[in-house]
């Protein structure tokens, strides 16, 4: 099955030019709106919490009146927020890695780069699987647990929504990481073709 990358005919062309890769291209099955989505959810946020912490910084100092429980939301919503971020990030690009290599190898060995992305973004896939699979369980134990932060009779939130924002970037940022290895292998296969043409 062919995973081509939809868009206008031009994106064809990007991604068989040597130094392109898969990133920053449209996802197969529309991907890349979601993480999109995410990402924008994640931003969105973001902006809740900015506005959280400057009240509770006007409440204390203006009116000696916090605003309750925002220690605990904060500390909940980031880890929501990087793991709704996370497969955005990779579609773009931006994930932390060693280019030196692969900038060589796109420029002399274009066929050998995109096989060594495709593995990349398999043991990628693969990592984000086997967190997700050792991440379900907490999941399930907290709804049936009702585990919380803060204290009784002050204020308390339910850490299962985070869990579940976790699951749920984990497991986007597989499928994005499977759907850029089948663009590289593509692209790859591509790359070859036309190489034993030209000889």
């Amino acid at each position: 099955m062919n995973l081509s990358t939809p868009g206008t005919g031009g994106a064809a062309s990007r991604v068989d030019a040597a130094p392109q890769d898969a990133y920053n291209l449209p996802l197969p099955f529309g991907l890349h709106r979601l993480t999109q989505a995410l990402n924008a959810l994640g931003t969105l946020m973001i902006i809740g919490l900015m506005l959280l912490i400057n009240a509770d910084i006007v409440g204390r100092t203006g009116f000696d009146a916090p605003v309750r429980g925002v220690t605990e939301l904060v500390s909940l919503s980031i880890v929501g927020i990087v793991f709704l971020q996370l497969a955005d990030t990779l579609r773009c690009g931006r994930f932390t890695r060693a280019d030196m290599l692969l900038d060589g190898l796109k420029r002399d060995r274009p066929v050998l780069a995109a096989r060594l992305q495709a593995l990349y973004h398999l043991l990628g896939a693969l990592l984000m699987a086997v967190i997700l699979w050792a991440a379900w369980p907490s999941l399930t134990e907290s709804i049936a647990s009702r585990e919380y932060v803060g204290a009784l009779g002050d204020f308390t939130a339910p850490v299962w929504p985070v869990r579940l924002m976790m699951l749920v970037g984990l497991s986007v940022t597989a499928l994005t990481f499977v759907l850029l290895a089948v663009i590289d292998l593509q692209r790859g296969q591509r790359l070859a073709a036309k190489r034993e043409h030209k000889r």
